[in-house]
């Protein structure tokens, strides 16, 4: 019998792992949600799983954590906190992602990104392309849960708390929408 991941058993319990036909951010089609703030919502398991992935990285030179709004924002606080780093947050305005609030990267800082679930990437690649613009180090990637089985290579170290292979569809390919299975727009980001 297989040993049961622990932070996918966090997931669980939590209520976070949800089973339907669900439209993503990216606009994929899946069978499987994780429903990100049916845990973060508990502080209990955010300072948990920030813990642990503060720990894979203590070693590394950083001088800051970053991350997307909304959940990337809580996620990036607790790491950081961990760390005793400076926190920021990067903030969606006309289709990318920019620093507000008096915010400034300089070139000589070293910078890990987190978020919280990553898919097809889009949110870390916003912010990648953000600090990158302003030339900072990017140090490393960290998410709470790579849901693409570890498809996605971003050209920086990546470390995820747990991965898992979830299969997503085109909409002109999804066996769900055959079927006729209600679609569900779960998530906050604005769908175009």
């Amino acid at each position: 019998m297989p040993k049961k991941d622990p932070i996918i058993e966090i997931f669980k319990k939590s209520g976070a792992l949800l089973s339907g036909h669900f439209l993503l951010s990216s606009g994929l089609h899946s069978g499987t949600y994780f429903e990100k703030f049916a845990v973060l919502k508990k502080p209990e398991y955010l300072q948990l799983l920030c813990k642990k992935m503060a720990n894979h990285f203590k070693k590394q030179r950083i001088d800051l954590v970053i991350g997307p709004t909304t959940g990337g924002m809580l996620i990036a606080y607790e790491v950081a906190k961990n760390l005793r780093k400076q926190f920021f947050f990067a903030e969606s305005e006309n289709g990318k992602r920019v620093l507000k609030r008096g915010f400034d990267l300089k070139p000589s800082q070293k910078v890990l990104i987190v978020d919280d679930i990553l898919t097809t990437g889009k949110s870390v690649q916003e912010v990648i392309d953000l600090v990158n613009g302003y030339r900072a180090k990017i140090v490393g990637i960290g998410v709470l849960l790579d849901r693409s089985g570890g498809k996605v290579d971003f050209g920086y170290p990546l470390f995820a708390l747990a991965t898992t292979a979830v299969e997503n569809y085109s909409p002109e390919s999804c066996p769900l929408c055959q079927k006729g299975v209600e679609l569900v727009k779960p998530g906050s980001r604005v769908m175009k």
